[in-house]
């Protein structure tokens, strides 16, 4: 079965026809002194967050972002930041985001230790990141701007990017874009052979990190619950995971990780994550996944570190090409 492309229908053009349309209703309704207070721009609403109630305006202008899914959150909502922080990979800003999206969007310092200074020089009316990154920083951060924290990333990514959409004034967009994906997923579990088919398929997600032991990823995080929406099961293995988040082994128990589909990535250098080592040996060639040639090697940016709607449309596109032969 051939998929048609998702992401000009229900992602890339969702920012600018859901703009135009508000827009066109905006100039409909609109007070005809034209004036700023008249038309609202300094108003401002209250965000619930996990540092409590905040106020921002209506209409953000200046926008800087902290993390890897507020970066992607904003870029689906058609704002393009003024400043962002980078991850810790060589391209700087995720290599899955459109150039031409992140094109003039300054970097203000990596994104665990943001530069406070450069983010400052920036102007900027409203700035998103999460507690769990950027919690120590908040008395800073709101010095500078009304500053909207989620409590975590990861695993409540769906629930947070409703908060991204309600700092940016962007909820009708985020309605379009949460019910694109709802599409693409029905399409691509129909695709597979259908729920009984799809539920019957046993996935594992593998991360060789540099630094640290390998990672069986569980059922509480960003790409699980892709899997999920999809409806592919998952092996018992996962059930161990710490915290849902992840069951780490080191390469004499890779065998652990065989199922029926097995994707793997790779955060830093593939000899220091033990990548190499781990897929060069024998329990890792002996694995039935391995042996049915049913093991994919994906983009650790895009499957692990994107975390939002963006990144994950290409990862259902990405899920289709694979698993349908």
């Amino acid at each position: 079965m051939t998929l048609r492309s998702f992401r000009p229908r229900a992602l890339a053009a969702v920012s600018l026809t859901a703009v135009a349309a508000l827009a066109l209703a905006a100039c409909g309704s609109s007070d005809d002194s034209g004036s700023d207070s008249a038309s609202g721009s300094d108003a401002t609403r209250t965000v619930k967050t996990a540092m409590g109630d905040v106020k921002v305006k209506k209409a953000p202008q200046r926008v800087v972002v902290l993390d890897t899914a507020e970066l992607d959150s904003a870029l689906t909502l058609g704002v393009k930041p003024v400043g962002a922080t980078h991850a810790d990979v060589t391209s700087g800003f995720l290599n899955y985001l459109p150039k031409d999206q992140v094109a003039g969007i300054e970097d203000v310092g990596q994104m665990m230790t943001p530069n406070l200074e450069a983010i400052a020089g920036l102007k900027p009316d409203l700035i998103l990141t999460s507690k769990i990154r950027h919690g120590d920083k908040y008395a800073e951060l709101s010095k500078i701007a009304p500053t909207v924290m989620t409590e975590n990333t990861g695993y409540p990514w769906k629930e947070n990017f409703q908060v991204h959409a309600e700092a940016l004034g962007k909820e009708a967009e985020a309605k379009m874009v949460a019910d694109g994906y709802a599409d693409h997923v029905a399409d691509v579990t129909k695709a597979l052979g259908g729920k009984e088919k799809v539920a019957a398929t046993e996935v594992n997600m593998v991360r060789f990190v540099e630094g640290a032991d390998i990672r069986i990823y569980g059922k509480k995080n960003y790409i699980a619950t892709i899997l999920s929406d999809v409806g592919l099961g998952r092996p018992a293995i996962t059930d161990k995971a710490k915290d849902g988040f992840s069951y780490d082994v080191s390469p004499e128990k890779i065998d652990l990780a065989d199922a029926d589909v097995v994707f793997h990535s790779t955060y830093g250098d593939p000899k220091k994550s033990k990548e190499t080592e781990t897929t060069g040996g024998g329990l890792w060639k002996n694995m039935d996944a391995v042996k049915n040639g049913k093991v994919f090697a994906v983009d650790d940016q895009l499957w692990i570190q994107g975390i939002g709607y963006t990144a994950a449309d290409k990862i259902l596109g990405e899920l289709h090409k694979s698993l349908v032969k």
